[in-house]
This record gives structure tokens, sequence and C-alpha cells, in this order.
């Protein structure tokens, strides 16, 4: 068979696997243990479990479940509601503040938490019925909350940058740094479309109702800040080359814990057990997707599916943006049914190369690729935080809230053109501290 009819037969496959229901990791197994047996005999299956757990054995990986422990410590605890009310008491008197309260607690969760469903569940819960309550439009209430909800997978510390650095042997430290200001660029035009929303709306008026005291204001940051401290020195120890991403991960899960357990009397046993299930829970799904997406991404090599695909890729005759243009958009349908942390593993030996031959910046494209994969998580048919909200919400219909996302794909699609306009808007901040990149 040749590797283009191979190439067919295991998409295939695996859409069939995925369209019944197969968790990822299994459908990527079973592919690859399928596609080795069938082009060289049982005799493959020897050096199958030393590729599946050659993927696991890098000492980074110990970093995704000491994140995943701190991301899962915060959103166990009221820090979210914490963060909206310190927000909301600043913002409330301006134009669509309440809006721009929830956008702006979204970001500053995403960077604590690392988790889209986790950012939409906790500031959700809160902001949106708040927002309902006060004659927001329901599309712009749920459709704000799903979209600060991706934020999680861009703003530092991010799972997705730690898979995409050990997938392609980049540094973590520096895709952190290139994360942060498209970040903070895109809580900006979030925040710019519901100024503007909410103006074309006549909901231009701030809350003149309500008073709040300067100690009524500074109330909750107490029980904010130390959170916020966190985040800033793991990125400061890991800039600063005083730490790994592992250290850094590991120091940060434990001074997590022990701030919930004080600041929140969360130290009996009962939380911290359901703190480190949801953590065992999401690391082994990572960790087998990891797994499976090495053997997955040998088989496609042994069937040199992979050169080929990349080959033919590498020969059409385009500028090099119709090139980029065009992986993109394979991306971009690949996010519609599949995490971020899968079509990074499954699409890094293919696309690198590529990139790399067409003068693409690792770190550069590592944040475009980000922003694309989190339009996937507001997008059906998957589209995870449509659902969350939904689940939060039920009252909200999935045709409101997908209506309500899509001006934020909107801004995530304006970001990304900024981004190849001006790539030193994530390229700048690694390159001013680390120095410019090997």
């Amino acid at each position: 068979m040749s590797p283009s009819m191979a190439g067919i037969a295991v998409l295939v496959t695996m859409l069939v696997l995925l369209g019944a229901g197969t968790p990822i990791a299994f459908a990527l197994g079973f592919v690859a243990v399928a596609a080795l047996v069938l082009s060289e005999g049982f005799g493959a299956i020897g050096g199958m479990s030393e590729t599946f757990f050659a993927g696991l054995a890098n000492f980074g990986m110990v970093s995704v479940p000491m994140f995943i422990l701190m991301g899962a410590a915060v959103a166990s605890s009221p820090a979210g509601k914490d963060l909206y009310e310190a927000l909301d008491r600043w913002l409330y008197r301006v134009p669509g503040g309440m809006v721009m309260s929830n956008i702006g607690a979204c970001g500053l969760f995403a960077a604590l938490s690392g988790s889209s469903p986790a950012t939409c569940a906790a500031i959700g819960k809160m902001g949106i019925p708040e927002m309902t309550s006060r004659g927001y439009p329901n599309s712009l209430a749920a459709g704000s909350i799903a979209a600060g909800g991706t934020l999680g997978i861009l703003i530092p510390p991010s799972v997705t940058m730690i898979v995409y650095g050990i997938s392609t042997e980049t540094s973590i430290g520096r895709l952190f740094l290139a994360g942060l200001v498209p970040g903070l660029m895109l809580v900006v035009l979030f925040m710019a479309w519901a100024l503007f929303d909410c103006w074309r709306k006549g909901i231009a008026l701030g809350d003149v109702t309500r008073r709040y005291s300067l100690a009524e204001r500074l109330e909750n940051l107490p029980r904010v800040l130390p959170f916020l401290l966190i985040v800033a020195a793991i990125l400061f120890v890991l800039y600063g080359g005083v730490a790994t991403p592992s250290e850094a991960a590991g120091t940060g899960a434990l001074i997590c814990i022990l701030l919930v357990a004080i600041i929140y009397r969360m130290w009996r046993a009962g939380p911290m057990v359901a703190i480190f299930r949801d953590t065992i829970r999401e690391a082994v799904m990572i960790m087998l997707i990891i797994g499976a997406a090495e053997l997955f991404a040998f088989a496609l090599s042994s069937l040199y599916i992979t050169q080929t695909v990349a080959g033919g890729i590498a020969g059409l005759e385009v500028n090099r943006w119709i090139l980029l243009i065009i992986i993109q958009l394979f991306l971009l349908v690949a996010g519609f049914f599949l995490p971020p942390v899968a079509i990074i593993l499954m699409s890094a030996p293919i696309l690198m190369p590529i990139l790399d031959s067409a003068g693409f910046d690792p770190y550069w494209f590592a944040v475009m690729l980000t922003i694309n994969m989190e339009i996937g998580l507001i997008t059906p048919p998957v589209g995870l935080n449509l659902y969350v909200i939904n689940g939060i919400a039920p009252q909200i219909t999935l045709r409101e809230i997908l209506m309500g996302s899509l001006p934020f794909v909107g801004m995530m699609i304006l970001g990304m053109v900024l981004l190849a306009l001006f790539p030193q808007i994530a390229l700048f901040l690694p390159n001013l501290i680390m120095g410019p990149a090997l």
C-alpha cells in the first residue's frame, strides 16, 4: 500500500473511532497498533511499549501533573469568586463594566488554573446570573465567559505550551513569555468588543445605584494577591534560570495547596481528596494521550505517511503566507473535534519541518496555534466551553451561547492577523529577557 493510501486509511479509521465516541488516547493507540501490525507483522508489538513510554520519559513531563494540581487547588476554592468580586468593585461604574469584570476575572483565573473548563465554571457560576439580572443579553453574558475561559491555554503557566515545548524541543520558559503579551492582547480585544456591544445595545451606563468605599474595594485583595504572586514568582524563577519548569510547578502546586488550606480553611480530608482526585484524572488522561500520540507518530513515520504529507505540503508552490493559512485552516478544522494537546502531539512531527523551511519562528507559531485551538473550544461540534456554560446556565440555549461567542472568535482571528503583521507582539518579551533564540 502506498503512503498516500495508508494515510487515507489511517485518517478514515481515526474519524470512525472518534465519531463512535472512543476516547482519544485509545483511538490513537488502536490505529497505531493496527497500522504497525498490518505493515510489519506481529513482531512490531515487541517495541510498542518502549515507544509508548519513550513519549513520557522526559523530565519536563513532571511539570504537567504539577501545574494541573496547582490549577485544581485554585479551582476548588472560592478564589474565582474573590477575583470576580474584586474586579467588579473597581469596574462597576464603567460602561459594560460587568462584562469587563468577568473577562478580566477569566484572564486572571485562567493564569491560576490553566484550565478553560474550570475558568468557565468558576467565573460563570457567579458572573452569568449577575449579568442577566442586570439586563445584559443572555448571548453576551454567556459568550463573554465562554471566550474568556479559552485564555487558560495561552496565558502562562499553560499545560498546552508545556506539551508544545516538549514535542518540538523548544524552551518552555520562552514559550510562556511568548504567550504572555498576546494573552493580555486578547483580554483587551475581548473587553473592547464587550464595551462596543454594550454601547450599541444601549447598555452604556455603569451601575450608578451602588457605592463601594475604598475599604470595600480592597477587602478581597488580601485573599487574591497571594495566588497572583505565585504566578508571578513562577514566571520569575523560570525566566531568571533559578529553577526548571518541573521544580517551579512542584513548588507552585505545594504553595497553592497550603494557601487554599489556610486562606479558605480547606484543610479537611474531603476537599483535599477531591483536589488530588481531579488532578489524577486529568493528568492520567493527558499522559495517556501523550504516550499514544508518540506511538501514533512512530507508526506514521514507519509507514512514510509523515514524510509524504510533509513533502506534499512543502512542495506546494505557494507564498509562505498562503502556506501558513492552509496550515491554520487544517488546525482549525482539527480543533473542532480534538483537544489542543492531541492536535499538538499529532501535528508537530509533520508541521515543524515545513515551518522551519518556510522561515517561521517556532515560538511565534506556538502562539498562533494556541489561539487557533482556543477557537476550537468555543465552536461546534465539540466546543467544550459551550457545553460547560450550558451546564452551569441551562436557561441559556446553546444557540444563544454560540451566537454570543462568535464575535469573540472574530477578536481571536483579529489577534492572529495582528500577530502575523507584527510578530514582535509575541517575540519581543522573550527576546528581551532571554535573548534571541538560537
